[in-house]
């Protein structure tokens, strides 16, 4: 059996996984800001659980959670890096501060985690990083491009990660996934920016739209993506990324058809700048 250390566990996709992996027997460091949510979902915590306060953007609590998951279970295998949030508005509209802070949390709190995990996965020789990106980090869209912009650089760190660790016998992951019916498009997990500027209202007005009408309405099940991406841990050689959900497949699938066929209309140019 496996140790899990789940980051933004109290809640979504980050509270499914910690219960698939419980209910198959491993054992779960369950961090989150608010513990508390963690402990009312297992009110008789199970021998597996460990709850622990960790805010993914302060680096001392990161370090005592790894600290108490190894003092309790010896080790840890798998790291899923799940902690995060949406933002929603036109670029030009969106602030400074705003940006900053979903990067705070969405990018540099996934290195914070990785700089509190990785010793113990190193020195062990062993393991499997699970980066919780979104199709958004693949191919974003009108007024979620700097949620997408903060998708697309864990997306680089990913690449980067999995040749570091791939000779140290460590796997990384970037779970892409389409919809899913968590609370991601609420306001608990979802900030939207006000719509100030008239110009974006064409390019950006639909997908505020969406927001409210999508809101539990995805196509995908969060039971399932925990089931598939506790499945992916399990299998010898892991893929660099896994899509979840036909809404997935379908923007990715797009988005390389886009890049071919611009490729071969402007290749004679991209050509043209060699020696």
């Amino acid at each position: 059996m496996s140790v899990w250390f789940v980051t933004g566990a109290s809640r979504g996709l980050g509270a499914a996984i910690t219960r698939e992996a419980l209910d198959r027997g491993h054992s779960v460091i369950a961090t989150a800001r608010d513990v508390s949510a963690v402990r009312r979902a297992y009110p008789r915590e199970p021998d597996g659980l460990l709850a622990v306060t960790a805010d993914v953007t302060e680096p001392e609590q990161l370090m005592a959670a790894v600290e108490a998951g190894l003092a309790r279970f010896g080790r840890i295998d798998i790291v899923a890096n799940n902690a995060g949030y949406g933002l929603i508005g036109a670029i030009e509209e969106i602030s400074d501060k705003a940006a900053r802070a979903l990067f705070d949390v969405n990018v540099f709190g996934v290195l914070n985690t990785l700089r509190a995990t990785l010793p113990t996965l190193r020195a062990q020789r062993c393991g499997h990083v699970l980066n919780i990106g979104s199709v958004g980090g693949f191919a974003t869209v009108a007024a979620a491009g700097l949620y997408g912009a903060s998708k697309f650089a864990l997306e680089g760190v990913s690449e980067a990660l999995h040749d570091e660790l791939a000779p140290l016998g460590v796997h990384v992951t970037i779970v892409e996934p389409g919809g899913f019916r968590t609370d991601f498009l609420s306001s608990s997990s979802m900030q939207v920016e006000p719509a100030s500027i008239a110009d974006y209202v064409a390019g950006a007005g639909p997908m505020r739209e969406a927001l409210a009408a999508n809101d539990g309405r995805q196509p995908g099940d969060p039971v399932k993506a925990a089931k598939a991406i506790v499945d992916i841990t399990e299998v010898a050689e892991p893929p660099l990324r896994l899509q979840l959900g036909a809404d997935a497949i379908e923007r990715v699938e797009a988005k390389l058809d886009l890049v071919r066929r611009e490729l071969a209309q402007w290749r004679h140019i991209a050509l043209s700048t060699g020696i």
